[in-house]
């Protein structure tokens, strides 16, 4: 507060580094897990056809700014013989966002996670997200949105013209 020349004594700013810790410490609460450990509890399945979950919202943290980016994931994983529950996805990426991050990092770290963790086939995923870095400092361009995609295993070896692997990675 010293450093943007305000007083940190002054009633509405006293308890704000409390605060700003507290908010720190949810943000970043995926620091010390393993996303790893949400894949253990699986089925055997002999389903081995695409599993998509699209639009699902997402927030993290800039490491180089410390503002939020946010925006959508669609990921999708091709089974091996094993599937997990999707909350199980949803959960690995909601821990990988929740540590400092840039984009490129987090969308790889999902893809990898899931693809060993799931020994699976293949896995694509997408992010699309704004980033407040960019909207708010700098260019100041509001509604800008960075898509960052990572395939594994078996995806590249699809056709374009295969509808579902399309339809996934739309926004390529």
């Amino acid at each position: 507060m010293l450093g943007i020349g305000e007083n940190p004594e002054r009633p509405g700013l006293k308890d704000t580094p409390r605060r700003v810790a507290e908010m720190y410490r949810e943000l970043f609460s995926g620091v010390d897990c393993n996303p790893i450990e949400e894949l253990a509890v699986g089925f055997e399945e002999s389903y081995r056809d695409l599993v998509a979950l699209r639009g699902i919202p997402f927030h993290s943290m800039c490491e180089h700014h410390l503002v939020p980016f946010f925006g959508t994931a669609d990921v999708g994983y091709i089974p091996n013989g094993r599937v997990v529950g999707v909350s199980k996805i949803v959960r690995v990426l909601e821990i990988l966002a929740h540590r400092p991050q840039i984009q490129e990092r987090l969308t790889t770290e999902i893809a990898e996670t899931l693809y060993g963790g799931l020994e699976a086939t293949g896995v694509a995923v997408v992010l699309k997200a704004e980033h407040l870095c960019m909207s708010m400092r700098g260019v100041q361009k509001p509604g800008t949105q960075v898509v960052t995609s990572v395939v594994r295993g078996i995806f590249p070896q699809f056709s374009a013209s295969d509808n579902k692997i399309r339809d996934l990675l739309e926004g390529f």
